[in-house]
């Protein structure tokens, strides 16, 4: 590697790590920085959006079991029904979140959406959303007797949350250095505003090149503390010693000298972007007053603003926490599926607003589900999830995988009613990478391990995206 490769691969690592540990304000838009590049490979517009919910999502009570024998055995395993001290959402709770799919699921399963996720039904009945069943993170396909005798490659770490984030985000444990929504952005000659996260600092946005841009939920972050008459710390002469210092491009130090062009694009990035939002068409749809809605408000907004970007490709990040429901379970999950179902809700009828519903795909992410059978007032760590894929560009009401069998110490359980997956996130990143037009060629450098698995194409769009 060159030196002058080698000073910005130093540079752009320790941005990353800007806010850990810092205070002044001004440092905080480092880690927003990305190579300014134009990204003339693609002529279209397309963008992914993972929502990523912290803490292991309990997915037993967002997808519920709808047909009787199945349900009868969900409730079992969750200890009885709600109002019975148990976990588990009664039938008479279901019937207006049912789901029809184009094709019936076999043996006559069927299943609900938590009652609080009710605005989702009608996009899945418009056909902008599908459910992974039993989705999870795989080095292969693996089955229950591979599992207990450790024949096969398993995800590092297991139900560990910092290190199943890390799998989930990067295909590697805690400590991986890129991500392979970062790893698609490489592939676009990545701009500064390829790779945005709405929602901090994510291991999925870094790439090779591709260095995520935050943004808070009202715009850019500007840099403070060195524009003319600013104060630093409430002194004038303190910001214009930070400023000599820090914009001194001149400088024979090399890091200083790169160091000082990172902050003077950051700079730009904040004109830039303040400008672009500025011009481009205030949206109409309403977003639900909560933090998440928030995120993906700011989302909508950035994509509207697109043209102004100078952007054909971009993937961006948002998440909420609060999911680690090993206690108060009943009480507190319905609230946060609310905050999920009327945010995906409101971004699905901004996305059809800007006349870009199928260009752009969202997907619900969590390191992973929950146990099943209920721990007395919550459920601990588990493996494989539900999750939902939604765009113009899904093919709809449907759903993808295998429906688990339930119950505890089952073929599809290795314990606690934790399903074993049958879907990999692997199999998932290639999926969304290949929409986003990247070539077979490439799938490797974006996702490792999708060598592994037979299948790469979880056949989610209507269209099979052609590389240009």
């Amino acid at each position: 590697m060159s030196s002058n490769n080698s000073r910005r691969e130093f540079l752009k690592r320790a941005s990353a790590l800007s806010a850990a540990g810092v205070a002044a304000p001004w440092v905080l838009n480092l880690a927003a920085i990305g190579e300014a590049a134009a990204q003339s490979s693609h002529t279209d517009y397309k963008a992914l959006v993972c929502v990523f919910l912290y803490g292991g999502n309990d997915h037993g009570n967002t997808l519920v079991p709808f047909d009787k024998a199945t349900h009868d055995t969900y409730v079992q395993l969750r200890g009885g029904l709600v109002d019975q001290g148990g976990l588990a959402t009664p039938l008479g709770n279901l019937q207006s979140t049912l789901l029809t799919p184009l094709q019936a699921l076999p043996d006559g399963r069927q299943y609900s959406l938590a009652p609080e996720l009710q605005p989702l039904v009608n996009v899945f009945n418009q056909e902008r959303l599908a459910v992974l069943l039993n989705i999870g993170t795989l080095r292969e396909a693996t089955s229950k007797n591979a599992y207990s005798n450790r024949t096969v490659a398993l995800p590092p770490k297991l139900f560990s949350h910092n290190d199943q984030q890390s799998v989930w985000q990067a295909s590697n444990p805690e400590g991986a250095t890129s991500g392979w929504g970062g790893r698609i952005g490489d592939q676009y000659s990545p701009s500064t505003f390829t790779a945005v996260s709405v929602s901090g600092n994510a291991i999925f946005l870094s790439g090779a090149q591709a260095v995520q841009y935050q943004v808070s939920t009202s715009g850019s972050v500007p840099v403070k503390g060195i524009g003319d008459g600013e104060k630093l710390y409430g002194s004038e002469n303190a910001a214009k010693a930070l400023k000599k210092i820090i914009m001194n491009t001149s400088s024979v130090n090399n890091f200083e000298s790169e160091y000082s062009r990172v902050v003077e694009r950051s700079i730009q990035a904040d004109t830039t972007l303040t400008r672009a939002l500025a011009g481009a068409p205030a949206l109409v749809t309403t977003f639900p007053p909560t933090g998440l809605a928030a995120q993906l408000q700011m989302v909508a907004r950035m994509i509207s603003a697109r043209g102004g970007l100078g952007v054909t490709r971009q993937v961006f990040f948002v998440s909420m926490g609060g999911f680690d429901l090993h206690d108060n379970l009943v009480a507190t999950h319905p609230a946060l599926l609310e905050q999920v179902g009327g945010a995906l809700a409101a971004f699905d009828t901004a996305m059809g607003e800007l006349k870009l519903s199928d260009k752009v795909t969202t997907f619900t992410a969590s390191e992973f589900g929950r146990t099943l059978t209920s721990n007395g007032d919550g459920s601990d760590h588990g493996w494989g999830s539900y999750h939902f894929v939604m765009g113009g560009a899904v093919k709809g009401k449907s759903f993808y995988g295998k429906a688990p069998q339930l119950g505890n110490g089952g073929d599809d359980d290795v314990g606690q009613g934790r399903m074993l997956p049958t879907m990999a996130v692997d199999q998932l990143a290639a999926t969304l990478a290949t929409w986003m037009g990247v070539p077979d060629d490439k799938l490797r450098s974006v996702v490792p391990g999708i060598t592994n698995f037979p299948v790469r194409d979880l056949g989610l769009f209507r269209e099979k995206a052609v590389s240009s």
